[in-house]
């Protein structure tokens, strides 16, 4: 299993904490990572059992595929319940949703190390109207290394119309991904709950590629190849990359900094661009 300071995570599956038969299921499909969810999957009259029910279904998984769970929001009445009896040892970390600020985040903190999960490092949910604005103070947290955008909630705090085209989400999608260059962790794009619509998943996937963000949230395992493949640089990329570092590299060492690569210029910011894509490849 990837260690969780160097986990890449292109496609995370979610499945309801309150269905064994499902958690079992999950590997198969081959997803970065899973995500047994204690929130808005699991009914309120079963949220208690839930937590049993994932605990046990987790004992099955670690070792096999990186497993995280998403509690309820921090200021829900049943988020000290999930943090007390809701995350067995060999997690990855642990997904928080509806996180607004980085008071959010030190109630969140205080509450696992209170419990013991001193270590337990947080995927921060984006998906609200002030999170989305002062995102920024969540992911510079320490004990945040990833975070997701949610948009379905997001749309629903701003009192909007959720559309195929993403239009209401645009902005908050790339203030999200600003966030988290800046806070130095990775950012998971939204979910698309039509699941049975791969040609806009990939879409979605394509977009937010291009956003700088590092993969996308899974909520069927027809998703997750799609994911896998969308997030992973090409060999086409991979072939560019190579000849214009190898170029580039050249060029300053006859004291040239910008050069023709194949009709296109390559300067600095081409250069790094191109040393990224090389340096995504070798960390898987």
């Amino acid at each position: 299993m990837t260690s969780t300071d160097a986990l890449i995570i292109r496609s995370l599956l979610f499945a309801p904490g309150n269905h064994a038969e499902v958690i079992a299921k999950m590997p198969r499909s081959g997803p970065s990572a899973v995500v047994i969810d204690l929130e808005d999957a699991v009914p309120t009259d079963h949220k208690v059992a839930a937590r049993q029910i994932a605990s046990a279904a987790i004992a099955n998984l670690v070792g096999i595929v990186p497993v995280f769970v998403r509690t309820n929001a921090p200021r829900t009445v049943h988020f000290r319940g999930d943090i007390q009896d809701g995350l067995p040892s060999g997690l990855s970390g642990v997904v928080v949703p509806k996180l607004a600020s980085a008071a959010d985040v030190d109630i969140v903190v205080a509450a696992l190390d209170e419990n013991g999960h001193t270590t337990l490092q947080i995927i921060a949910g984006l998906e609200t109207v002030a999170g989305v604005v002062d995102a920024r103070a969540v992911t510079a947290h320490p004990r945040v290394r990833w975070c997701y955008f949610g948009a379905e909630d997001y749309v629903a705090d701003l009192g909007g119309v959720r559309t195929s085209s993403n239009y209401e989400v645009a902005i908050a999608r790339t203030m999200v991904a600003q966030a988290a260059r800046l806070g130095g962790v990775r950012a998971i794009d939204m979910v698309v709950t039509d699941f049975g619509d791969n040609s806009r998943f990939t879409r979605e996937a394509t977009e937010a590629r291009s956003l700088g963000f590092s993969g996308k949230l899974c909520i069927h395992p027809a998703q997750v190849p799609i994911a896998n493949e969308a997030f992973r640089p090409t060999s086409a990329e991979l072939a560019w990359a190579t000849e214009v570092v190898t170029s580039y590299a050249d060029a300053l060492a006859r004291g040239n900094a910008s050069i023709a690569v194949n009709g296109e210029m390559v300067d600095e910011p081409v250069a790094r661009r191109a040393q990224a894509l090389l340096d995504e490849a070798l960390a898987d």
